[in-house]
Parts: structure tokens; C-alpha cells; sequence
């Protein structure tokens, strides 16, 4: 548009100053050469990656972390007392990154050959990205979303159900996209263009998505079919399959959190729940997601000490006799929260999308509701060992068989979803979204909590779609339900 202003300015000035016809030749003299005009996938692929994976992690760290009691904070506690206001950030992110992720899908499909791999990659990220915002918010715009271009300015909010049918829809279609042959993956910074760990991933979303929705559709036939043929539908066989950002020293794949203050970064500790359970099972992982206090080191007998969510301001800053006797977030999360390429240490920060040891969850939870074939305790203790090698850590001695980690069939989904949150520990929103659905482990709201004694169960909408799509929101509100944090979306009614 501003080309055309321009070319018609200029046209004026010469009709006024020569008497003559603007010359044809206008663009081409006006063009830069050493501006591109169109792009490769490779070159969108990156930050498709990196933008949603790193709000994840930022939203997990000031929400996510406090509401589901891995991390409770000593100043400024608003958050952990539910007084959340407005979180925007998955839902900007999402659709700010959804239309490069449109125009990496529609480049590889008009490219010649088609690109299939980048076609499917696509299909992938979106639904990652669409689980967030359906999950954190319920309703949202999905069908009609980042279409301006077609002039839908005022996009319907989709049904949770509708959104969730298209996410399994489109991963079902990205695994039969992706294949070898299908041409090199480039500007993969997730998975270095392994298409099969693409596949896999794919596969191992469609699991957790279906767990999801269980206690609303009969899924087991669908979860069968997945589990059941692994090489048509592979899913995830290690930690080497892991969905995880590995962060670099340097920007722009530094950590998120390593720019952070060390006043703003001391302000989470460790929260008693998952202090006082890890140390009731003499879980090593303590080590890995905590340091112990200050003072305890000092006096040569190192101890760690969790802080209760939903303290007040004097009451948080103060608990134990103050900072130096709670323990802050484990190093890996802030001062070596970064790899080098060649770092063979697994223990370091990761912006988790998926692990091999939520799968193996996963399957457990479904093999013991008869979901799928398959034994609950070897899934459920494949789950655990996977958790302990993420962190390069070895199960302890005895772990499995203590009373409180031993499975049984009558305390399995408590020992599943129990074992299952350690494990998710700083994975996004993912834990407080599978909380939702199962209810392990117990969490209760602090003792000065702002919400009347609930866990909020979702985001409310920002203000601006109020401002700018009210109708919208309005038909989904009648739907959904008020738009405030204690409303259940559609799977968790």
C-alpha cells in the first residue's frame, strides 16, 4: 500500500514537473536486491519453535509452578495467593506465532515438490500451541484464527471439543506426512531434523490429548490403534525422543531465565508440598529442583526447607526465620541453566514440550483403566526410572518398593498421577493442566489464599479480545460458562 502511495506521488511530481506519463520501470528501479521478498520454511522454523516453548516456560515460572506447589514465593505473592489478573502471554504468543507457522505450512505446500516435512511440522506446532490456549482458556478462536488476510477480523470462539478434534485430526495427518524420502528437515533447533523423533512426537501428543478427553469420549479404540503399531504410528522409546529445547550459552537459544535478576529469580523457593514429599521418599530429585538453605550450609549440615503456598507478604518473607533458612530453585534453572553442543550432561534446563517419562505415564493410567494392552506397573516404573535419568540420576536403592511409590492396584491412579507430577516438574502448564483431569496429587490452597479456598482451573480472557471481539466472547461465555478462573472447560466437567 505504501508502495502504491509512493509510486502515485511520484508520478504527480513528474506530470507536474515534465508534462510527461510516469515511467514503467518504477518498481524495478525502486526494488532493493539485497532485500528478500520471500522466505524458505528453514528460515520460520526456528522461532516457531523457540517463541511458544519459551513463553511456556516463562508462564510455568510465574504460574504454573506456584498454582500445581513445586516453587511458593517470599515477596510480592499475589500470584501464589490466586490474585493472577490477566496471563496473556500463551495466548499472544500462540496466535502471533500461529501465522508464521500458516506461512511455513503454505510455502511448503505451493513449493515444488511439496514439502511435506515442513507441511507436517506445522500441523504439529499448531496443535501443540491450539492445547495451550484451549486448556489455559477453554474456547478460542481456532477455525476462523489469523485469518485478516481474508478479512475475518472477528474470529469465532470454537468449542474446547471442536479445537480438539482438529488437533487430533491434524497429528494423525502429520504422521503420515513425515518420512526421510520427503526431503531434509533444515532450521530444526528441536530435533535437528530427525523427522522420526517428529513422528514420534506427534504420536506421543495424540496419547496425551486423548488421556485428556477420556472422561468426555470413549477413546480407548483410537489409543489401541496407536499403541499398537509402532511402526506405523511410532511414539516416544527413551529420553532420547524427548520433546526438548536444549538452551545455548548465547541468545537468541539462551534460557529464559538466565537474564533474570537474582532478586526476581529468589523470590520462588521451594514449595513445602513437594519438599516435604520428596524428602519423605528420599527422592534424589530434590537435589536437581532445590539447594538447601543458606544457613543450613553455613553450618555445615545441609538441609532443605520448603516455604507454604499461600502465605501473606509478612508471612512468606519471614516463614523459618526468613531467606537465608528456605531453600531456593536448584542452580540448573538459573545459574547453569544452559548447555553447550557438546555438553553430554543431561542435567541442565530443557523447555520441555514432551518426555518419554510423561508417556510412560500416560500408558500406565490407560493400561490400568483397560484403555490399552499392557502391564500398569512396568509402565508406571518405566516412568519413575525415566524421570531419575532425565536428571542423570540413577533410581535409589529400595525407591520402588517403599510403601508410598510401591504400585498396587488399589492406590495406582494416586501412585500414577503422584509420581506423574514429580516428574512434570517445570513442564509449562502441563502439570496444573493434568491436575485438572485427575486430582493427584491432593493440592490445597494456602492458608491467605484470594480465591475462597479454590485452585483457579483456567486463564480468563484478555481484555483487549473483550474490547475488540466481544460478541465473540460473549456466545462462548453462554457456552463455557463466566469468564473467571474457577469456570471448568469442556474436559474437565
Amino acid at each position: 500500500m505504501k508502495r502504491r502511495y509512493i509510486k502515485l506521488f511520484a508520478c504527480m511530481l513528474l506530470l507536474v514537473a515534465a508534462g510527461t506519463s510516469c515511467d514503467n520501470n518504477f518498481e524495478e528501479v525502486n526494488t532493493n536486491p539485497n532485500v528478500p521478498n520471500t522466505v524458505t520454511p528453514d528460515l520460520l522454523l526456528p522461532n516457531i519453535i523457540r517463541a511458544p516453548i519459551n513463553e511456556n516456560m516463562g508462564t510455568a515460572w510465574g504460574i504454573g509452578n506456584s498454582v500445581m506447589q513445586y516453587t511458593a514465593k517470599i515477596q510480592f505473592v499475589n500470584e501464589d495467593r490466586y490474585l493472577w489478573g490477566e496471563q496473556n502471554g500463551i495466548w499472544n504468543v500462540t496466535y502471533s506465532t500461529l501465522r508464521e507457522v500458516q506461512n511455513m505450512y503454505n510455502i511448503a505446500t505451493n513449493s515444488s515438490p511439496v514439502q511435506k516435512n515442513y507441511q507436517a511440522i506445522a500441523l504439529i506446532m499448531k496443535s501443540w500451541m491450539m492445547s495451550l490456549v484451549t486448556d489455559a482458556y477453554g474456547d478460542a478462536p481456532y477455525t476462523e484464527a489469523i485469518r485478516g488476510k481474508d478479512l475475518t477480523y472477528f474470529p469465532k470462539y470454537d468449542s474446547q471439543e471442536t479445537i480438539y478434534n482438529g488437533i487430533l485430526k491434524d497429528l494423525a495427518e502429520a504422521n503420515g506426512l513425515l518420512a526421510p524420502e520427503n526431503g531434509a528437515v533444515n532450521g530444526d533447533i528441536l530435533f535437528g531434523g530427525d523427522v522420526m523423533k517428529w513422528r514420534k512426537m506427534a504420536n506421543s501428543l495424540r496419547l496425551r490429548y486423548l488421556m485428556r478427553i477420556s472422561n468426555k469420549r470413549d477413546v480407548k479404540a483410537d489409543m489401541q490403534a496407536i499403541v499398537g503399531n509402532p511402526t506405523a504410528t511410532p511414539i516416544f522409546t527413551s529420553n532420547s525422543d524427548n520433546a526438548a529445547l536444549r538452551y545455548l550459552p548465547t541468545v537468541p537459544n539462551q534460557f529464559p531465565l538466565y537474564t533474570s535478576r537474582v532478586g526476581s529469580f529468589d523470590e520462588f523457593r521451594l514449595s513445602k508440598t513437594l519438599g516435604d514429599k520428596l524428602m519423605q521418599l528420599n527422592d534424589s530429585r530434590l537435589g536437581i529442583f532445590a539447594r538447601p538453605t543458606v544457613a543450613s550450609v553455613a553450618a555445615g549440615k545441609p538441609a532443605y526447607v520448603g516455604v507454604p503456598n499461600g502465605l501473606d507478604d509478612n508471612s512468606a518473607l519471614t516463614y523459618n526465620g526468613g531467606a537465608q533458612n528456605v531453600s531456593r530453585v536448584g542452580t540448573n534453572y538459573y545459574i547453569d541453566g544452559f548447555g553447550t553442543p557438546t555438553d553430554a550432561n543431561l542435567n541442565i534446563a530443557k523447555g520441555i514440550i514432551m518426555t518419554y517419562a510423561e508417556l510412560q505415564f500416560i500408558l500406565a493410567e490407560a493400561a490400568q483403566k483397560k484403555m490399552i494392552t499392557g502391564n500398569a506397573k512396568e509402565y508406571y516404573e518405566k516412568g519413575i526410572t525415566a524421570s531419575f535419568n532425565y536428571y542423570a540420576l540413577d533410581v535409589p536403592a529400595g525407591y520402588l518398593t517403599q510403601p508410598d511409590v510401591a504400585f498396587t492396584d488399589a492406590k495406582a491412579l494416586e501412585l500414577i498421577g503422584t509420581q506423574k507430577w514429580i516428574a512434570l516438574f517445570y513442564n509449562g502448564l502441563e502439570p496444573w493442566f493434568d491436575w485438572r483431569r485427575t486430582g493427584f496429587p491432593a493440592i490445597k490452597p494456602g492458608p491467605s489464599n484470594l480465591n475462597q479456598n479454590r485452585v483457579p482451573v483456567r486463564f480468563t480472557y484478555p481484555s483487549s479480545e473483550l474490547s475488540l471481539n466481544k460478541p465473540s466472547i460473549d456466545e462462548a461465555v453462554q457456552r463455557q460458562g463466566p469468564n473467571d478462573i474457577n469456570t471448568l472447560v469442556w474436559w474437565d466437567k
